[in-house]
């Protein structure tokens, strides 16, 4: 269930092509007067390591990116709305600016999706003649977004059109609607226009339904794959999203001003932000590579020094993520980027003193920027999340070995930067290995003496978009049910077993909090504490802390369900989730989302039983 790659050559959109939407739009959006809602859907079940605190620290950037780019197009009249924050949020008593708004979208990932499916129907609480039109998007809308389209009578609710796309795609469903909106029309009314007469089948990224007589989709309209913007410098300020946030509470509605500028930093003191997009690693187990069609996308060292300077100034934000698949990717382009971050200087001040950065990269390419990471910490860097997986490659082999990840460990420590490995636990690595390093404990115990300051177990578990994704399913690895509980969607963190093949699924369970508490736990704390001479300080104390924290609320979550696999019967899928509505191209072809056309894809080797399968890779 990869997505399609466009035609080469068609991948990216044409140079200035999204400012020059941004520019049409502004200039049309003063004549309607826009009010919209951007929700992000949150399931706090999800709440549990390795992410704890994490989640409701950091305002997604997803959502803001949409936010900024509404009012950088002239839509002032916008909020954003955190199920983090707001768990109570109902649309159906929502009003901004003392209305209803015109737009309703929400954002979600998969893991979230039930929420953002309630969302949705509550929305649909609003009486039809006032409703909003209601927009899905996110990770989820990506991979499915026939699943934002009910053909249930007995919960007929559906989103009006999915974006499977990013800001370009958003922006261009809106210019046409705009475009065939008449005087006191709603935005739904101009949506029914559009569709009717075809409109939208030239807006590649967008999913929507035909209605029959009985009110319910008869059949979905997918109008291909989305073109990408190339230069991500193109993209709207996220200045601007910032100043667009719902205040946290337990309400129902909307406050009648957005978050304050000064309690910014205090409510997400963690900005995530856009530096790069796309990896040259091809790993099954992700659907990254395919997302981006084979892209790799940066952002200019000035234009990220520029935002980080001006959220710095405006909200006194500090720490900064950044939402990169790979940001050692390209040598020459990070290089570019960390040089202009250490240099930049504003209003007289050094940002690398006022600001911290955080990142995502591989072993393979850290050793490749060896000579140059006391430049990276230069330029802020203080900590690097390393997608290790598996130190034997096994389970997949993106070039590291227990020698070079212990060599770029203790590069990373004596330049200063906090390594933060992440690992994959699989059906055939067992909790301890004599006299190898295929063991789980093994693997913790060789990342904690090279200097892991944090730790990350997740279990092997199916991505939607990857190459392996639907081979898990129809090799009857993932579960439908255990004891009589359905597996739901935010079981698919990577946290519970629910897709194996070992005979006792319920060691993996038990293995993967085994693996945690080897690794934080009071002990190791106190070494921590004793070892702060370091150039990390008493920064692997503080993840000790917060990781212990954090474990006791995973195991509270996941150890029912250990048992649960320990003494139930365990029930399995046999394919992956499809279209319960037909689907199809503007022109009566194949869609890009159709499940029964991404079925007949090339077959990969699937994960074996325990005792036969020697290596495999990530699904």
């Amino acid at each position: 269930m990869e997505l399609p790659r466009r035609a080469r050559g068609d991948e990216l959109l044409k140079p200035g092509e999204l400012t020059r939407l941004r520019e049409r739009l502004r200039k049309v959006a003063p004549d309607h007067d826009l009010a919209t809602v951007i929700a992000c859907a949150f399931d706090h079940r999800t709440r549990m390591l390795p992410f704890i605190f994490a989640d409701t620290r950091m305002a997604p950037a997803g959502v803001r990116a949409i936010g900024s780019a509404m009012v950088d197009a002239g839509f002032d009249k916008t909020r954003i709305v955190l199920q983090q924050w707001n768990r109570n949020f109902r649309p159906s008593r929502m009003q901004l600016d003392g209305r209803i708004p015109d737009l309703f979208m929400v954002s979600s990932m998969s893991l979230h999706s039930e929420e953002c499916l309630d969302l949705i129907r509550d929305a649909h609480r609003i009486d039809s003649a006032h409703r909003p039109l209601i927009i899905a998007g996110g990770p989820h809308a990506v991979y499915a977004p026939y699943d934002f389209f009910s053909a249930n009578p007995a919960r007929p609710a559906s989103a009006d059109v999915a974006v499977t796309g990013e800001e370009y795609v958003m922006l261009s469903l809106i210019e046409v609607l705009l475009s065939v909106r008449g005087r006191g029309d709603s935005m739904r009314s101009a949506f029914v226009r559009a569709r009717d007469n075809g409109a939208l089948d030239d807006v590649p990224g967008l999913v929507y339904s035909r209605v029959g007589s009985s009110g319910m989709p008869e059949e979905l309209i997918d109008t291909g794959m989305q073109r990408l913007v190339g230069d991500l410098d193109e993209l709207p300020h996220p200045v601007l999203g910032y100043r667009l946030l719902e205040p946290p509470g337990q309400h129902a509605n909307l406050s009648p001003h957005a978050l304050p500028v000064d309690q910014v930093a205090k409510r997400s003191p963690i900005g995530s932000l856009v530096l790069t997009f796309g990896c040259k690693f091809n790993c099954p187990y992700c659907p990254i590579p395919a997302y981006n069609q084979r892209q790799y996308r940066v952002k200019s060292g000035e234009r990220i020094a520029e935002e980080m300077w001006r959220l710095n100034k405006e909200y006194g934000l500090r720490y900064f993520f950044g939402a990169d698949d790979n940001f050692f990717n390209d040598k020459s382009r990070t290089l570019r980027i960390v040089e202009q971050l250490a240099r930049a200087e504003f209003e007289g001040a050094r940002l690398s003193r006022r600001v911290r950065w955080y990142t995502e990269v591989t072993v393979h390419d850290t050793l490749q920027m060896k000579e140059h990471l006391p430049l990276v910490y230069q330029s802020g860097c203080r900590a690097l999340w390393l997608g290790v997986e598996d130190l034997t490659a096994t389970l997949v082999k993106k070039g590291q070995s227990a020698d070079k990840t212990t060599e770029a460990f203790r590069a990373l420590r004596n330049a200063g930067i906090c390594p933060m490995p992440m690992m994959m636990h699989h059906d055939t690595q067992p909790l301890y290995s004599r006299g190898s390093n295929y063991g789980l404990l093994n693997q913790i115990e060789l990342l904690r003496r090279a200097g892991a300051v944090s730790m990350q177990v997740l279990m092997l578990t199916p991505a939607a978009g990857s190459k392996l994704f639907e081979p898990t399913f129809t090799s009857g690895q993932v579960f439908k049910s255990v004891a009589g509980k359905s597996v739901r969607p935010h079981m698919y963190d990577g946290n519970y077993v629910v897709a194996s093949g070992h005979k006792r699924p319920w060691q993996k369970q038990l293995t993967m909090l085994a693996g945690y508490l080897y690794f934080y736990n009071p002990i190791w704390f106190l070494v921590a504490l004793i070892r702060v001479r370091t150039r990390v300080s008493l920064k692997p104390a503080g993840m000790q802390i917060i990781g212990m924290m954090g474990l006791a609320m995973t195991i509270a979550r996941t150890s029912g369900w250990a048992v649960r696999l320990m003494f139930g019967k365990i029930e399995r899928l046999t394919h992956p989730p499809v279209s319960q509505i037909p689907i199809r191209s503007p022109d009566g072809a194949p869609a890009s989302h159709d499940t029964s056309v991404t079925s007949i894809q090339v077959q990969l080797p699937l994960p074996a039983p325990p005792r036969e399968m020697k290596k495999y890779r990530r699904a």
